[in-house]
């Protein structure tokens, strides 16, 4: 207390601040609709202050929807953004269309290349004066070549992309023949074989058209490929033959090098980068073997690729001694022997055209590989006891189609049974597989044909498509 004026002040008391509001409805000038507010000062329930609150809340409400819209539009552009760039693309867009165009046009320029070298490779060999057992050499050094390059090319797709791995091919490819024909040497001719290790073209638009194509219609897509290539393989033995009989075997080989510089630059100029839907990581190293055999241990994957070991031993045989048995069992001279060939090429190239769409959109994947196996076992317990020529011809429309589709349906299979990023490794390990076979098929053939006869090749064939039904049965393939 100030004793001098007589006042008083308090002192240690909190001052406390009380907020007051005011619940009041305000209706419009019928009073049927009211508007409840919450205010500090109490509002007059009057029809101006009625239209008041309605406009600003109308305000309020117009502007909310407008930013609603404005973030579903942004969601909407990130969304699009994203399916355009990871999503899996499917052959029904006009860019994809001439991609995949594009890849079967260099599907048949490879195959024609490529046979316009090798089958004037045997002419250049001698001339040379190499013997047939150095011929066979080099035959050994591009198997082996392939055999080590097939999982890395398909690694290399699967971390830089189709495009870089079509580009790595076609290059590979040209850098060969130049070397071919520039071989005035046996050192240099074997050396055009070493850059063959990433001459994998086919399993580079295997590839693209994997990455294009839908589960339901991937072993129909890879299947017309093989269309592709077999009418390359047609042409290209008998251009290479015309220029080889008036040019001499340096200028075929140059021949085929121009051809792969055109599929080179179609790649580069037309063929994009085709996204992903499980972006790869391009740190990790191109020669991970342990990542690259990995795949073998996936289940379905380790068992489709022990069904295609079993059942492509017979066929790989079988045709690595064709010529042979053409002439020792029917007896018949080269043009027919070629004639002979020609036939089975335009049965297969029939089946997967046509045939392989027309069974895979009826039948389930499962069904067809169990139909195929029953049938290679009819097929080829009667190749071993048949004799003529007609009954051999007639019995390859059931064993062409039923190859056909075993194959087909396996290399499909194998590309579904890993993930999207890794599929180009699958296929690697696919081809390796090949790669091993037509390696040691020769040998064995050999072997099998001097001591035990030609319907050996018969009873090996039905024994191990008995074995692919077994392991069919057994593992868990759905």
């Amino acid at each position: 207390m100030d004793e001098g004026s007589g006042d008083f002040t308090v002192t240690g008391v909190k001052k406390r601040i009380v907020e007051v509001a005011f619940n009041s409805k305000i209706h419009d000038a019928g009073g049927s609709h009211g508007i409840s507010v919450v205010s500090k000062k109490k509002m007059a329930d009057t029809p101006e202050n009625h239209a008041i609150l309605r406009d600003k809340f109308s305000r309020i409400e117009a502007s909310r929807l407008e930013k609603e819209k404005e973030i579903l539009e942004r969601e909407q552009k990130e969304n699009d953004s994203k399916e355009k760039g990871f999503k899996i693309q499917t052959v029904e867009t006009g860019q994809n269309k001439r991609i995949v165009l594009i890849t079967h046009f260099n599907v048949f320029m490879y195959a024609t290349c490529y046979w316009i070298q090798s089958g004037t490779l045997p002419y250049l060999t001698k001339k040379l004066g190499a013997d047939p057992v150095s011929f066979g050499h080099l035959q050994t050094v591009f198997a082996i070549s392939q055999l080590l390059g097939g999982p890395i090319y398909g690694r290399l797709g699967d971390l830089f992309g189709e495009r870089t791995a079509l580009i790595t091919a076609f290059s590979s490819s040209v850098l060969t023949y130049l070397l071919t024909g520039v071989s005035y040497s046996l050192p240099i001719l074997f050396l055009s074989r070493l850059p063959s290790v990433f001459l994998h073209v086919m399993q580079g638009s295997q590839m693209v058209v994997t990455a294009l194509s839908s589960d339901k219609d991937r072993a129909a897509a890879l299947a017309r490929l093989g269309f592709s290539y077999g009418v390359g393989m047609v042409l290209g033995p008998t251009i290479g033959g015309l220029v080889t009989t008036n040019f001499g075997e340096h200028s075929a080989a140059f021949l085929a090098a121009g051809g792969s510089c055109i599929s080179l630059l179609l790649v580069i100029l037309y063929v994009p980068n085709i996204p992903k839907q499980v972006q790869p990581d391009t740190s990790q190293s191109v020669l991970n073997i342990k990542q690259i055999f990995s795949l073998i241990l996936l289940p379905k994957a380790g068992a489709l690729l022990l069904v295609k070991t079993v059942c492509g031993i017979p066929i790989g045989i079988m045709q690595s001694m064709f010529s042979l048995i053409a002439m020792e069992q029917f007896k018949l001279p080269a043009d027919q022997n070629g004639m002979l060939l020609s036939y089975i090429g335009a049965l297969s190239m029939f089946m997967q055209g046509i045939g392989i769409s027309a069974f895979t959109s009826r039948f389930t994947d499962l069904t067809l590989l169990k139909f195929s196996s029953v049938s290679l076992v009819v097929c080829y317990y009667l190749l071993s006891l048949l004799s003529s020529l007609q009954d051999f011809m007639l019995l390859q429309i059931p064993m062409v189609c039923s190859l056909s589709l075993i194959n087909s349906i396996l290399q499909s299979s194998l590309t579904k049974a890993v993930p999207s990023s890794q599929t180009g490794t699958m296929l690697g390990l696919n081809m390796a597989v090949h790669s091993t076979i037509r390696t040691v098929a020769p040998t064995i053939g050999g072997a099998m044909m001097a001591n035990l006869g030609y319907p050996s090749i018969g009873y090996l064939g039905m024994g191990c498509n008995l074995v692919v039904l077994v392991l069919l049965k057994m593992l868990n393939l759905q």
